[in-house]
C-alpha cells in the first residue's frame, strides 16, 4: 500500500477540486492518504512567487477555469464572497483536529465546503467560530502549539519540493496540480514512464536565463 501526502490549503479551487476528484481518479489502487495543511502563503514566499489571484487577467482566468472544471466534474463550487482571503483560522482550526496535525478527510471536507459552498464570507469570524463549535478540535486552534505546528507543516513541505497546492507526494516524488492526478495514479501502477530516466533529467535541463535583463 502506498502512503500519499495530500498538502492542501482551502484557499485553492485546485485543491478543493482535486480533493473531490481524488477518490475516482485512484479507484481501484491500493493506497493511504494523509492530509497535511500548508500555508500557500508561506510557500509562496519562500519560492518568491506571486500567487494565481495577485496577477491581473490570471486571477480572472484561474476563477472562470475552476468554475468551469467544477461543472465539469460535477462539483458544487460557488465563488467565496471574497478572494483570496486569509485562510490560517481554517488552517489552524485543521490543524488542532488532530495531536499530529494531520485532519481526516471529514474535517478537510467539512473546511472545503465552508469555503466552496454557499458564496459567504470564507475568513467570517463568526462564521469562524460556527465551525469550530461543529468540529469541537481537541486543542485550541489559536494556540502557540497549533500556530507552531502549522508552521512546521508549511516547512516540511517545501524540504521536500512542495511549491503550491495542490500537491501529492509518495516516494519522495512531488506531483502539482489538479491536472497531476492521472500522472499520479501511473505512477502509483508503475507506469514505464517512471521506470526511465525522465524524472530526473528534468531537474537537470540547463536554464536558458542565466541573467535577467537590467
Amino acid at each position: 500500500m502506498k502512503q500519499i501526502t495530500f498538502f492542501l490549503d482551502f484557499i485553492s479551487p485546485y485543491a478543493y477540486l482535486a480533493f473531490k476528484a481524488l477518490p475516482e481518479a485512484l479507484e481501484g489502487l491500493s493506497y493511504a492518504v494523509r492530509y497535511q495543511p500548508v500555508f500557500l502563503g508561506g510557500l509562496l514566499k519562500h519560492s518568491k512567487a506571486l500567487g494565481p489571484a495577485e496577477v491581473p487577467g490570471k486571477r480572472e482566468w484561474v476563477y472562470r477555469q475552476a468554475q468551469w472544471l467544477a461543472q465539469a466534474q460535477g462539483v458544487r463550487l460557488d465563488m467565496p464572497a471574497a478572494h483570496p482571503f486569509n485562510p490560517l483560522g481554517l488552517l489552524r482550526l485543521a490543524v488542532a483536529s488532530d495531536p499530529n496535525g494531520l485532519p481526516n478527510r471529514y474535517v478537510c471536507e467539512t473546511l472545503f465546503r465552508h469555503v466552496w459552498e454557499g458564496g459567504q464570507d470564507a475568513a467570517d469570524v463568526g462564521r469562524l467560530q460556527a465551525l469550530a463549535t461543529e468540529l469541537a478540535p481537541a486543542r485550541d486552534p489559536n494556540s502557540d502549539e497549533v500556530r507552531e505546528q502549522l508552521k512546521a507543516h508549511t516547512e516540511a513541505a517545501i524540504v521536500q519540493g512542495v511549491f503550491g497546492v495542490p500537491s501529492y507526494a509518495v516516494n519522495g516524488k512531488v506531483f502539482w496540480g489538479l491536472d497531476a492526478l492521472p500522472m499520479l495514479r501511473d505512477y502509483l501502477v508503475a507506469g514505464a514512464w517512471f521506470f526511465d530516466t525522465a524524472w530526473d533529467d528534468a531537474a537537470h535541463i540547463p536554464s536558458g536565463l542565466s541573467k535577467r535583463p537590467a
